[in-house]
Protein backbone atom coordinates (compact mmCIF):
# COMPACT_ATOMS: atom_id res chain seq x y z
CA UNK A 1 0.00 0.00 0.00
CA UNK A 2 3.00 2.67 1.17
CA UNK A 3 4.93 1.61 -2.41
CA UNK A 4 1.60 2.27 -4.40
CA UNK A 5 0.73 5.29 -2.34
CA UNK A 6 4.49 6.71 -3.23
CA UNK A 7 4.79 5.67 -6.59
CA UNK A 8 1.01 7.97 -7.30
CA UNK A 9 2.99 10.46 -5.50
CA UNK A 10 5.70 10.46 -7.63
CA UNK A 11 3.10 10.32 -10.80
CA UNK A 12 1.44 13.70 -9.07
CA UNK A 13 4.47 15.70 -8.74
CA UNK A 14 5.36 15.24 -12.38
CA UNK A 15 2.84 16.32 -13.87
CA UNK A 16 2.88 19.49 -11.42
CA UNK A 17 6.89 19.84 -12.73
CA UNK A 18 5.33 19.29 -16.29
CA UNK A 19 2.76 22.45 -15.91
CA UNK A 20 4.97 24.47 -13.96
CA UNK A 21 7.36 23.78 -17.29
CA UNK A 22 4.20 24.58 -19.66
CA UNK A 23 4.11 27.60 -17.74
CA UNK A 24 7.07 28.85 -17.67
CA UNK A 25 7.71 28.31 -21.54
CA UNK A 26 8.67 31.51 -23.69
CA UNK A 27 6.08 31.90 -26.10
CA UNK A 28 7.32 30.85 -30.08
CA UNK A 29 6.01 32.36 -33.11
CA UNK A 30 6.88 30.80 -36.33
CA UNK A 31 6.85 33.20 -39.20
CA UNK A 32 7.39 32.23 -42.99
CA UNK A 33 7.03 33.71 -46.36
CA UNK A 34 7.81 36.45 -48.70
CA UNK A 35 11.48 36.42 -49.42
CA UNK A 36 11.07 40.34 -50.45
CA UNK A 37 9.35 40.78 -46.84
CA UNK A 38 11.82 38.56 -44.89
CA UNK A 39 14.67 41.26 -43.73
CA UNK A 40 11.79 43.53 -43.01
CA UNK A 41 10.19 41.28 -40.91
CA UNK A 42 13.29 40.11 -39.21
CA UNK A 43 13.48 43.89 -38.48
CA UNK A 44 9.87 43.91 -36.68
CA UNK A 45 10.77 40.86 -34.93
CA UNK A 46 14.03 41.91 -33.10
CA UNK A 47 12.51 45.23 -32.84
CA UNK A 48 9.59 43.58 -30.76
CA UNK A 49 12.08 40.94 -28.72
CA UNK A 50 14.14 43.52 -27.47
CA UNK A 51 10.97 45.54 -25.98
CA UNK A 52 9.11 42.07 -25.22
CA UNK A 53 12.04 39.39 -24.26
CA UNK A 54 10.11 37.02 -23.45
CA UNK A 55 8.78 36.55 -26.75
CA UNK A 56 10.71 34.54 -29.76
CA UNK A 57 9.53 35.08 -33.00
CA UNK A 58 11.45 33.13 -35.36
CA UNK A 59 11.73 33.98 -39.26
CA UNK A 60 12.72 32.36 -42.68
CA UNK A 61 11.63 33.22 -46.08
CA UNK A 62 11.10 30.78 -49.39
CA UNK A 63 8.20 32.87 -50.99
CA UNK A 64 4.26 34.01 -50.30
CA UNK A 65 2.95 30.64 -51.78
CA UNK A 66 5.92 28.90 -48.93
CA UNK A 67 4.51 30.82 -46.77
CA UNK A 68 0.91 30.53 -46.95
CA UNK A 69 1.18 26.72 -47.16
CA UNK A 70 3.05 26.59 -44.16
CA UNK A 71 -0.07 28.47 -42.35
CA UNK A 72 -2.23 25.55 -43.86
CA UNK A 73 -0.01 22.69 -42.56
CA UNK A 74 0.27 24.46 -39.34
CA UNK A 75 4.40 24.67 -39.49
CA UNK A 76 4.09 28.51 -39.23
CA UNK A 77 1.87 30.89 -36.93
CA UNK A 78 2.29 33.93 -39.31
CA UNK A 79 2.47 34.17 -43.27
CA UNK A 80 4.20 37.00 -45.06
CA UNK A 81 2.71 37.88 -47.87
CA UNK A 82 3.68 40.15 -50.88
CA UNK A 83 0.34 39.97 -52.54
CA UNK A 84 -3.32 38.70 -51.23
CA UNK A 85 -4.33 34.85 -50.64
CA UNK A 86 -5.74 33.60 -53.29
CA UNK A 87 -8.85 31.62 -53.67
CA UNK A 88 -7.93 28.40 -53.48
CA UNK A 89 -5.56 28.67 -50.69
CA UNK A 90 -8.36 30.24 -48.22
CA UNK A 91 -10.17 27.31 -49.89
CA UNK A 92 -7.37 24.89 -48.27
CA UNK A 93 -7.35 26.91 -45.27
CA UNK A 94 -10.74 26.74 -44.29
CA UNK A 95 -11.27 22.92 -45.21
CA UNK A 96 -8.50 22.12 -42.75
CA UNK A 97 -9.89 24.98 -39.87
CA UNK A 98 -13.28 25.73 -40.74
CA UNK A 99 -12.66 29.07 -40.67
CA UNK A 100 -10.39 31.95 -43.16
CA UNK A 101 -7.04 33.03 -41.71
CA UNK A 102 -6.84 36.35 -40.34
CA UNK A 103 -5.45 39.36 -42.96
CA UNK A 104 -3.50 42.31 -41.86
CA UNK A 105 -2.03 44.66 -44.31
CA UNK A 106 1.35 45.68 -42.84
CA UNK A 107 2.81 47.96 -45.59
CA UNK A 108 3.28 49.38 -49.05
CA UNK A 109 5.41 48.46 -51.52
CA UNK A 110 6.86 49.52 -55.51
CA UNK A 111 7.76 46.43 -57.71
CA UNK A 112 10.86 47.97 -59.09
CA UNK A 113 12.35 47.72 -62.67
CA UNK A 114 15.69 47.40 -63.35
CA UNK A 115 18.03 48.13 -65.75
CA UNK A 116 22.14 48.58 -66.48
CA UNK A 117 23.23 52.02 -65.42
CA UNK A 118 24.28 52.04 -69.12
CA UNK A 119 21.44 51.24 -70.87
CA UNK A 120 19.62 54.41 -72.35
CA UNK A 121 16.32 53.56 -71.70
CA UNK A 122 14.48 55.78 -69.30
CA UNK A 123 11.04 54.71 -69.26
CA UNK A 124 8.84 52.32 -70.24
CA UNK A 125 4.84 51.46 -70.57
CA UNK A 126 3.21 47.97 -69.67
CA UNK A 127 2.54 46.71 -72.73
CA UNK A 128 6.61 47.51 -73.90
CA UNK A 129 6.96 45.89 -70.32
CA UNK A 130 4.51 42.99 -71.39
CA UNK A 131 6.58 42.31 -74.96
CA UNK A 132 9.57 42.07 -72.92
CA UNK A 133 9.18 39.68 -70.12
CA UNK A 134 6.84 37.42 -72.84
CA UNK A 135 9.61 37.23 -74.96
CA UNK A 136 7.94 39.05 -78.16
CA UNK A 137 10.48 41.60 -77.67
CA UNK A 138 13.98 40.50 -77.94
CA UNK A 139 15.45 43.22 -78.67
CA UNK A 140 17.14 46.67 -76.59
CA UNK A 141 16.27 48.30 -79.88
CA UNK A 142 12.62 48.14 -80.16
CA UNK A 143 12.25 50.08 -76.96
CA UNK A 144 14.57 52.80 -77.80
CA UNK A 145 17.98 51.13 -76.16
CA UNK A 146 21.14 49.93 -78.07
CA UNK A 147 21.45 46.93 -80.32
CA UNK A 148 21.43 44.25 -77.77
CA UNK A 149 19.07 40.97 -77.04
CA UNK A 150 17.30 41.87 -73.96
CA UNK A 151 18.53 39.26 -70.64
CA UNK A 152 15.47 38.60 -68.75
CA UNK A 153 15.80 38.26 -64.54
CA UNK A 154 12.90 37.48 -62.41
CA UNK A 155 12.03 35.95 -59.47
CA UNK A 156 11.11 32.17 -58.75
CA UNK A 157 6.87 31.13 -58.85
CA UNK A 158 6.53 30.65 -55.44
CA UNK A 159 7.56 34.31 -55.10
CA UNK A 160 4.59 36.80 -54.55
CA UNK A 161 6.32 39.53 -56.59
CA UNK A 162 6.49 36.82 -59.55
CA UNK A 163 2.99 36.43 -59.47
CA UNK A 164 1.98 40.08 -58.98
CA UNK A 165 3.81 40.91 -61.77
CA UNK A 166 2.26 38.19 -64.12
CA UNK A 167 -1.37 39.19 -62.79
CA UNK A 168 -0.17 43.58 -63.24
CA UNK A 169 1.59 43.47 -66.09
CA UNK A 170 1.11 40.29 -68.63
CA UNK A 171 -2.51 40.12 -67.72
CA UNK A 172 -1.78 36.45 -66.12
CA UNK A 173 -0.05 35.59 -69.27
CA UNK A 174 3.17 33.65 -69.63
CA UNK A 175 7.11 34.67 -68.44
CA UNK A 176 9.34 34.24 -71.11
CA UNK A 177 11.05 31.01 -70.96
CA UNK A 178 14.09 32.79 -71.26
CA UNK A 179 14.25 34.75 -68.14
CA UNK A 180 16.42 33.55 -65.47
CA UNK A 181 14.40 32.81 -62.13
CA UNK A 182 16.06 33.94 -59.21
CA UNK A 183 15.33 33.33 -55.33
CA UNK A 184 15.53 37.31 -53.86
CA UNK A 185 15.27 40.75 -54.96
CA UNK A 186 18.82 41.23 -53.97
CA UNK A 187 19.89 38.90 -56.63
CA UNK A 188 17.93 40.04 -59.30
CA UNK A 189 19.60 43.27 -59.03
CA UNK A 190 23.05 42.42 -58.60
CA UNK A 191 22.53 40.31 -61.70
CA UNK A 192 21.49 42.90 -63.77
CA UNK A 193 23.95 45.28 -62.32
CA UNK A 194 26.58 43.47 -64.21
CA UNK A 195 24.67 43.30 -67.19
CA UNK A 196 24.63 45.79 -69.53
CA UNK A 197 22.01 43.78 -71.48
CA UNK A 198 20.07 43.06 -68.11
CA UNK A 199 16.03 43.37 -67.00
CA UNK A 200 14.86 42.67 -64.12
CA UNK A 201 12.01 43.05 -61.35
CA UNK A 202 11.92 43.31 -57.61
CA UNK A 203 9.85 44.24 -54.41
CA UNK A 204 11.75 46.60 -51.64
CA UNK A 205 15.17 47.80 -51.55
CA UNK A 206 17.33 45.32 -53.14
CA UNK A 207 20.42 46.93 -53.53
CA UNK A 208 22.88 49.80 -55.57
CA UNK A 209 24.05 49.63 -58.76
CA UNK A 210 20.86 49.81 -61.56
CA UNK A 211 18.79 52.48 -62.45
CA UNK A 212 15.09 52.10 -62.06
CA UNK A 213 12.81 52.91 -64.55
CA UNK A 214 10.02 55.12 -64.61
CA UNK A 215 6.81 53.63 -65.32
CA UNK A 216 3.10 54.36 -66.74
CA UNK A 217 0.59 52.32 -67.32
CA UNK A 218 -0.79 52.80 -70.60
CA UNK A 219 1.51 54.30 -73.59
CA UNK A 220 1.58 58.22 -73.78
CA UNK A 221 0.84 58.46 -70.37
CA UNK A 222 3.31 60.54 -68.02
CA UNK A 223 6.09 57.91 -66.61
CA UNK A 224 6.11 58.11 -63.06
CA UNK A 225 9.60 56.97 -60.72
CA UNK A 226 8.45 55.17 -57.61
CA UNK A 227 8.85 57.40 -54.82
CA UNK A 228 6.52 57.83 -50.78
CA UNK A 229 4.13 60.08 -52.67
CA UNK A 230 3.82 58.34 -56.00
CA UNK A 231 3.31 55.14 -54.21
CA UNK A 232 0.67 55.88 -51.56
CA UNK A 233 -1.14 57.97 -54.34
CA UNK A 234 -1.49 55.32 -56.89
CA UNK A 235 0.55 57.20 -59.48
CA UNK A 236 3.72 54.93 -59.51
CA UNK A 237 1.47 51.78 -61.65
CA UNK A 238 3.47 48.82 -59.74
CA UNK A 239 2.69 49.24 -55.94
CA UNK A 240 0.80 47.03 -54.14
CA UNK A 241 0.22 46.12 -50.22
CA UNK A 242 2.58 43.94 -48.02
CA UNK A 243 0.37 41.56 -45.79
CA UNK A 244 0.54 39.05 -43.08
CA UNK A 245 -1.91 35.92 -42.55
CA UNK A 246 -2.57 34.83 -38.88
CA UNK A 247 -3.88 31.03 -38.07
CA UNK A 248 -7.14 32.20 -36.86
CA UNK A 249 -6.84 30.20 -33.14
CA UNK A 250 -3.59 31.49 -32.47
CA UNK A 251 -4.41 35.44 -33.59
CA UNK A 252 -4.53 36.37 -29.41
CA UNK A 253 -1.58 37.07 -26.95
CA UNK A 254 1.54 37.88 -27.79
CA UNK A 255 0.63 37.34 -31.84
CA UNK A 256 -2.37 39.53 -31.68
CA UNK A 257 0.28 42.17 -29.96
CA UNK A 258 2.64 41.49 -32.32
CA UNK A 259 0.84 42.54 -35.39
CA UNK A 260 -0.64 45.70 -33.23
CA UNK A 261 3.27 46.96 -32.77
CA UNK A 262 4.10 46.75 -36.50
CA UNK A 263 0.89 48.53 -37.32
CA UNK A 264 1.71 51.33 -35.34
CA UNK A 265 4.12 53.86 -35.11
CA UNK A 266 7.25 52.03 -33.82
CA UNK A 267 6.96 49.11 -36.42
CA UNK A 268 6.21 51.50 -39.38
CA UNK A 269 8.88 53.24 -38.25
CA UNK A 270 11.05 51.07 -39.65
CA UNK A 271 9.98 51.07 -42.93
CA UNK A 272 11.65 53.69 -44.88
CA UNK A 273 15.59 52.84 -43.94
CA UNK A 274 14.46 49.18 -46.22
CA UNK A 275 12.86 50.71 -49.15
CA UNK A 276 9.10 50.56 -48.15
CA UNK A 277 6.44 52.99 -47.63
CA UNK A 278 3.35 53.32 -44.08
CA UNK A 279 0.08 52.23 -44.87
CA UNK A 280 -2.71 54.62 -46.32
CA UNK A 281 -3.46 56.95 -43.28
Amino acid sequence: MLRTMRRWGWMLFSVWLGCLAEGARTPELSVQGSDTMVVLAQRWASGYMGRHPEVRIQVSGGGSGTGVAALVNRTADVATCSRKIRAREVEAYVRAFGVRPREYPVAMDAVLVHVHPSNPVKSLDFAQLAGLFSGRIRNWKDVGGPDLPVVLYGRESSSGTCEFFRETVLQGGDYSSRMQTLQGSAQVAASVATDPAGLGFSGGLPGSGTRRLSLAQRPGQKAEAASEETVRTGRYPLWRRLYLYVHTPVDQGPVQDWVGWIRSEAGQSMLAELGFYRLER
